[in-house]
């Protein structure tokens, strides 16, 4: 898929960014070994991720794979991998390799993350991801939606946002993320998902950052960037998408695709 100057995203330098769509993916998992090739509707389930992705329709989208065997399935449905080095800490070292490989001349300015266990993810989450990187000082963009189901608040599986966020607006600053109920008093609560916008820049500050002491505390990747004065703006969207880590999860992604031609 070729990218024009039309394309969706935010603006910048007078001209429209032109994002890629990462994502990373690979078999070593504790809770559900080799998931990105577990079957979803006929088809492993990193390529209904590649899917997603694709529907989104912002830019080009590669699967950036530890092992061959992810990138074959990949390509054998008609997408496309780039085989990485199995031993990156964090997705987000795997795609930097990744897009550094793709696109050395950087022509594609802004390279968005999105998880390579998210199977039912709704595409028009991955283009509202964009949203806050409208503003030239944002260096990173992600998403959160408000919880509604209150065993979620104190559940550290549940990353909580802590954002400014003007009254009505539906994309504000990050401040924080944490594992614990946050903030106090009253208003509602953001559950973090965990899809990001990099500007091109800024994914490769992040990556050649050493691991910050809040982020080995609560185990939370996102805080290194905070942690050195990078800008994380999110937008609001309706709904958290499913994660597929456990074979219960695996079985209610097929059930919500089940009938839906995906």
């Amino acid at each position: 898929m070729s990218i024009s100057s039309s394309s969706p995203g935010p603006a910048g330098a007078g001209q429209a960014a032109r994002p890629v769509v990462l994502v990373p993916a690979r078999l070593a998992a504790t809770r559900l070994p080799r998931k990105p090739l577990a079957d979803i509707g006929g088809v492993p389930m990193i390529v209904q991720v590649w899917r997603r992705a694709m529907e989104a329709d912002i830019g080009p989208v590669l699967v950036a794979a530890a092992e061959e065997e992810i990138a074959e399935a990949v390509t054998r449905a008609g997408g496309q991998a780039v085989l990485t080095a199995p031993d990156h800490p964090s997705g987000s070292d795997r795609i930097h390799e990744a897009v550094s490989s793709f696109d050395p001349e950087g022509r594609f300015d802004v390279v968005v993350n999105v998880q390579g266990d998210l199977p039912t993810l709704d595409p028009a989450a991955i283009r509202a991801a964009l949203r806050p990187l409208d503003d030239p000082a944002v260096d990173i963009a992600t998403l959160a939606a408000v919880i509604t189901r209150e065993e979620e608040i104190a559940n550290p599986n549940v990353v909580k946002a802590v954002a400014e966020l003007p009254e009505g607006g539906d994309t504000g600053r990050a401040l924080y993320f944490t594992r614990t109920a946050a903030p106090s008093g009253a208003g509602p609560y953001l559950h973090h998902i965990g899809l990001y916008a990099y500007r091109r820049a800024a994914l490769a500050r992040f990556v050649a950052l050493p691991p910050a002491a809040l982020e080995r505390r609560e185990k939370l990747e996102q805080l290194r960037a905070l942690a050195n004065g990078m800008r994380i703006d999110l937008a609001l969207v309706d709904t958290v998408p499913l994660g597929v880590d456990t074979p219960a999860d695996l079985e209610r992604a097929r059930e919500m695709l089940a009938g839906t031609g995906r």
